[in-house]
């Protein structure tokens, strides 16, 4: 190809007027135009045979790509100054079909935009098929196929006859009247949910993964979707109860992270291991919420505070009442307790049951601390009865009541343990009163003594535990589970109840205003219902599958879903709000929006009310020769900014449209912000060739 201006059909005026230099660096997109530049060290090449391109290029100052590119593209590396001459000579080539510029987008550096040899063109209605042949004939274009599902719509390749790069011939088309829509088919690489950067992250399978050894399909917590509504924030505060936490690990730095840490051990204010073997919360706290810093581990809601809390090691009245008061009292959001009795039956006390429902129903200002506890690691009921045999010296025989008091209070979340395989975790305790489950790894069932270990629980299980354990944050260096700043194989329901501990701090990241009751609820009707139809190896009993009111004893109502849990707070954020009374203010002044300038125009609205915003919505009009160039912001008197309209309207000319938290979520931030103070009206014009004007807008907000 060259750069020669192909002769243009005069048979109509313009779509719109485009800068001959902007030809080459706006992209058609989705109705908008992006601004691209050509990366300077290499290009593509689409071959018959690609492996030919490694001999092709050899006597060239040019060398293949080593990365993986595009399927049927070759990418081409070569020196800066010598990218266009060496792309001609590959071109001139009887092997080469096609070779192109790569791409980046304008000011992100780091993006790749490969180019394929193919367009797709939408005409207007009224354009026969003869005219459609004429017009790619003039470009050089070869239809290919209709695309299905959208009238007088065609997939094209770019033929030799063309002069211009599909960049440049999706431009020329869409300055034409009869093309409605005209974009390149470009490649760009695909990029996951949002995912931290943290190097142990990809092995934290618990949170998201894409498959492999031992990993069952979805087995995780789709917490990369979550985290691209909320990653969580400071204001919500996860307390861990445990052995204590190593505050000196880097995934608990960070301005903000610790909040009101106490030692009711050692009676101070700073829970720090203290004995030999006092890893375990370290590792909890890491699961829940350890932060995110680009080194180490990830937990479930990175964003959210920590408040570090030393238990004693025994569960009399005043230690579990100075507990649930001070978590309380000092502002924790969620309380996560991988712990329970050392005892096969153990109803809380008068004081004990109090403790927990004073924190469920007075913490958080009347909203109520979320509470969760670890149903605990013996394959065995929360509050039921089992025939026991096979103890060593009988210890357990016969039908044996089993009890665990705090995981069974009305107040609590109780959570069991699934598998990477969505099975249940051999030695998951199980109960009508398991709320949701999360994942943890698989090992023989137990039964902890407080300080004499694990006695395993006969009868012994033969047959082989499949599942991954929990990568997580350990004590820093030689002590700890592992001998470095982090463990690879924690689990058991300990581990599994930080998990929803972290989703929970989510859920209220996205939607403080629940109670804990309504977070209870939105775990519940948000949990994945999976399902292990194998019979337990221990008892030979199933109960992995749901009955009537969808829960069942193993997994309670499902495997907990950060992402669904999360998107059901904001939506409930959204819809539960009832406005009193209503305002409406306008601002009908037209202004003129300045071609091409990030600047743009601001219209005010003064609003002198004080309360606070419970709902809002925004209506415009505008009149534009592109509409496609706009973008549309709201700007609260906080200053928080929600784009309304992005650059997707296209060729329209008028535009008229309601925006709500309903239609455009963001909007949602505004809800809660006082109403006082200036409310404004940004349109920018992005690109050349077009002008229009804001003819009106109006704010309406319920108070």
């Amino acid at each position: 190809m060259t750069n020669q201006t192909p002769s243009q059909s005069d048979s109509a005026p313009p779509n719109q007027s485009m800068p001959e230099a902007s030809m080459g660096r706006v992209l058609q997109r989705g109705g908008e135009e992006l601004l691209i530049e050509k990366v300077s060290d290499r290009f593509t090449v689409k071959a018959s045979d690609h492996s030919v391109m490694v001999d092709l290029v050899k006597p060239l100052p040019a060398e293949v790509s080593t990365e993986q590119g595009p399927q049927q593209l070759t990418e081409i590396v070569v020196e800066p100054g010598q990218r266009d001459q060496v792309m001609q000579q590959v071109r001139e080539s009887d092997q080469v079909d096609y070779a192109s510029h790569v791409y980046q987008f304008q000011d992100d550096p780091m993006s790749r935009v490969y180019m394929t040899d193919q367009i797709t063109v939408q005409f207007a209605p009224q354009i026969s098929p003869e005219a459609i042949a004429q017009i790619a004939t003039e470009v050089g274009l070869q239809q290919v196929k209709p695309v299905v599902g959208i009238p007088n719509t065609f997939v094209f390749q770019v033929t030799a006859a063309a002069q211009e790069n599909p960049v440049k011939v999706t431009n020329r088309l869409m300055q034409r009247s009869e093309v409605l829509v005209a974009e390149p088919n470009i490649v760009v690489e695909s990029q996951s949910l949002y995912r931290p950067k943290d190097p142990i992250y990809s092995k934290q399978w618990h949170l998201n993964h894409n498959g492999g050894s031992d990993l069952a399909p979805n087995s995780h917590i789709f917490a990369e979707q979550a985290w691209d509504l909320t990653r969580g924030v400071r204001s919500v505060v996860v307390a861990i109860m445990d052995d204590s936490v190593d505050l000196n690990h880097p995934d608990f730095q960070g301005a903000g992270k610790i909040v009101a840490p106490r030692d009711f051990k050692d009676n101070d204010f700073l829970p720090m291991p203290g004995e030999p073997d006092d890893d375990h919360g370290t590792a909890c706290a890491g699961v829940s919420v350890a932060e995110e810093t680009g080194k180490g581990a990830v937990g479930v809601a990175p964003g959210c505070a920590l408040m570090p809390l030393r238990t004693s090691g025994f569960l009399d009245d005043e230690s579990v009442e100075s507990l649930f008061d001070w978590a309380m009292t000092k502002g924790a959001s969620v309380i996560s307790c991988s712990w329970g009795p050392s005892a096969v039956y153990f109803p809380l006390s008068l004081r004990q049951r109090n403790a927990l429902s004073r924190a469920a129903s007075e913490g958080r200002n009347g909203k109520g601390c979320v509470i969760m506890f670890a149903a605990g690691n013996a394959n065995r009921p929360i509050n039921g009865k089992v025939t026991e045999q096979g103890w060593p010296n009988n210890a357990l025989r016969g039908a044996t009541d089993w009890l665990n008091g705090f995981a069974i209070h009305p107040d609590v979340i109780a959570v069991s343990a699934s598998t990477s395989l969505n099975r249940k975790a051999a030695y998951s305790n199980w109960g009508r009163e398991i709320l949701v489950c999360a994942p943890s790894n698989n090992a023989p069932p137990g039964f902890g003594l407080q300080g004499v270990g694990y006695v395993y629980t006969p009868p012994a299980v033969r047959e082989e535990l499949v599942g991954l354990g929990v990568v997580t944050t350990d004590r820093l260096g030689q002590p700890g589970y592992d001998s470095g700043d982090f463990t690879s194989d924690f689990g058991g329901t300990s581990s599994a109840c930080p998990v929803v501990a972290g989703v929970a701090a989510l859920v209220l990241s996205a939607n403080p205003d629940l109670t804990a009751m309504e977070v209870k609820q939105v775990l519940q009707q948000t949990a994945d219902k999976i399902v292990d139809p194998n019979p337990d190896p221990q008892f030979g009993f199933r109960k992995g599958t749901y009955e009537v009111g969808g829960r069942c004893d193993w997994f309670g109502y499902g495997k907990v879903n950060a992402f669904k849990a999360t998107q059901a707070a904001v939506q409930r954020r959204v819809l539960a709000i009832a406005p009193s009374r209503q305002i409406q203010l306008s601002n009908s002044t037209s202004l003129v929006i300045p071609d091409n300038n990030p600047q743009g125009i601001i219209s005010p609205i003064q609003v002198t009310e004080t309360s606070s915003v419970r709902t809002i919505q925004i209506n415009l009009e505008l009149q534009h020769s592109f509409l496609g160039d706009l973008e549309v912001s709201l700007i609260a008197p906080s200053k928080q900014t929600v784009l309304l309209q992005a650059r997707t309207l296209g060729c329209r000319t008028t535009w008229q449209a309601t925006y709500s938290p309903q239609s455009t979520p963001a909007l949602s931030r505004c809800v809660g912000q006082s109403a006082q103070g200036t409310w404004q009206l940004k349109v920018v014009d992005a690109a050349l060739g077009d002008t229009g004007t804001l003819k009106n807008w109006q704010l309406t907000l319920g108070l």
